[in-house]
């Protein structure tokens, strides 16, 4: 919604080789976080610091435009490369070409066909498929082709927004096999519990604005979560009794001059009682369906 805070002083560091989950209610702000981390969109205030030189790749959530082949496609995903590599077809100094053919080797130009073809491959796409156009495919198997441009990349910094979206068990088993060893840091953005509980380090709560790092996967979170709620919610009742055994003190005395001193202080003190928010901030939607009609026996 326009106008709508969606993060308030959050604090969130990433450490070099970390994973992090980040969770939170639909339009609490993550994936306008990940934008603001990528720089699609501009914050109004605060700031996003990343470490000089640091490489960073995301899934762009349009389709791939129509490059050539699926390989082709990934490949032109590492700019750098395309770009040295169009220049060492026309440089004529005898410096700067070997400037070119040293960074070529250091980023490992001449391996990059072969790893961009494990990537695809892992993500569904054999031999064959590879060698076809962009354009023979679907939208989702496009997808499929945006989310191993960034993992070819292999960034120090990897920002997926729900990643399995377009993925089958079988890669969706091996993509997470591809995190668990994946040396860069990556901020990850999921429904998929599975993949939370398996690939992450920490989980980052997105809620009212703020950000809470959890150690573990989404399954301990939950768990801290949990006992969060229970301790708030006994805290909660607690207070409502505090609450309630005062005010009837107050009603019942406040108007007897004996008593008023005391009520007075029972209102001050009712005023000072803290006011517990729940942990659980979604609100459950219910659902009710009409009882069915009787079905007619066929003779």
């Amino acid at each position: 919604m326009a106008g709508r805070l969606l993060l308030d002083n959050a604090s969130l560091s990433v450490e070099p080789g970390r994973k992090i989950g980040l969770v939170g209610r639909n339009g609490a702000g993550k994936s306008t976080l990940l934008a603001a981390i990528a720089g699609d969109i501009t914050p109004d205030g605060g700031e996003i610091r990343l470490s000089a030189r640091a490489r960073m790749a995301r899934v762009k959530q349009e389709a791939p435009a129509d490059l050539g082949s699926l390989l082709q496609t990934v490949l032109a995903g590492d700019e750098e490369r395309t770009a040295l590599l169009a220049e060492a077809e026309h440089a004529t100094d005898p410096q700067r070409i070997a400037e070119i053919h040293e960074r070529l080797r250091a980023i490992q130009a001449d391996s990059a066909p072969a790893r961009a073809a494990s990537v695809l491959a892992g993500l569904g796409f054999d031999t064959e498929a590879q060698a076809r156009p962009v354009s023979d495919f679907s939208g989702g198997w496009r997808m499929r082709v945006s989310l191993a441009t960034a993992l070819f990349l292999e960034p120090d910094l990897l920002l997926l927004d729900e990643p399995t979206n377009h993925l089958d068990l079988e890669a969706t088993l091996w993509l997470e096999d591809w995190l668990r060893r994946f040396a860069g840091a990556a901020l990850i953005v999921s429904h998929d519990r599975g993949l939370l509980d398996s690939c992450v380090d920490a989980i980052a709560h997105l809620d009212r604005g703020k950000l809470s790092l959890t150690p573990g996967g989404y399954e301990n979170f939950v768990r801290i979560r949990t006992e969060q709620a229970l301790q708030q919610a006994r805290q909660a009742e607690k207070i409502a009794t505090q609450r309630a055994h005062m005010q009837s003190f107050v009603d019942r005395f406040r108007a007897k001059a004996t008593k008023a001193r005391q009520a007075q202080a029972r209102l001050k003190a009712l005023e000072k009682l803290p006011v517990i928010e729940s942990v659980v901030e979604d609100t459950p939607t219910r659902f009710a369906f009409p009882e069915p009609e009787g079905c007619r026996r066929l003779s």
